[in-house]
């Protein structure tokens, strides 16, 4: 009997073309996703032509706003920092609470915790993510500024690039198929976990 998960779809199966005005791809990643019509489809061809980076990207704007910065968490749990600070963990811990409860104390606390952390991790750009989410970007009670439509997925796809360079560099290109791994999990309404390096 099959899982149902694999029955699922994929919420990465959204079209592609509008996601492409946000990315500013370079020609060879452009080339390897010419006849994609899904971002699911993109991922798969970036993935299988080694533009892992470009990969990450379609996804970070593909997944819906909540599973993208859980995501994110998950990558930046999978490779931990030794020289990682109480904010970096702080940032993080508010950007999970926000998944688990996005209300607006939990976005703007998002926001309070990757400012106190100077935007330094890639747990501080999971959070900003949360936070660019939706409401206003303002401080409260000033006019609302709305964050753009793409914000989210700019946030979350630094912080999975961050996790992938952090400690050492060198094991970019594995960690960024495993960070995909999980996408897709995510995408398909599993967890994501990620073995964590030690």
């Amino acid at each position: 009997m099959s899982d149902a998960r694999t029955q699922a779809r994929s919420k990465l199966a959204v079209p592609l073309a509008p996601l492409l005005p946000r990315l500013e791809l370079e020609p060879p990643a452009r080339e390897a996703i010419a006849a994609a019509a899904t971002a699911e489809d993109a991922i798969a061809r970036l993935e299988a032509a080694g533009e892992l980076m470009p990969a990450c990207r379609i996804a970070a704007h593909a997944l819906p706003k909540r599973e993208a910065v859980w995501w994110a968490c998950m990558c930046a749990r999978a490779v931990p920092d030794p020289k990682g600070v109480p904010l970096d963990l702080s940032a993080l811990d508010a950007a999970e609470l926000w998944v688990r409860r996005p209300d607006e104390t939990a976005r703007r606390a998002c926001m309070a915790a990757a400012e106190a952390n100077n935007y330094r991790s890639t747990e501080a750009w999971a959070a900003v993510g949360a936070f660019w989410s939706g409401g206003s970007m303002a401080p409260e009670g000033q006019p609302i500024v709305p964050p753009q439509e793409h914000f989210t997925g700019m946030a979350v796809g630094g912080a999975v690039i961050l996790a992938g360079v952090r400690r050492t560099p060198q094991h970019l290109d594995d960690r960024l198929r495993r960070f995909l791994a999980s996408a897709r999990e995510i995408a398909l309404g599993g967890a994501g976990r990620i073995a964590v390096e030690s």
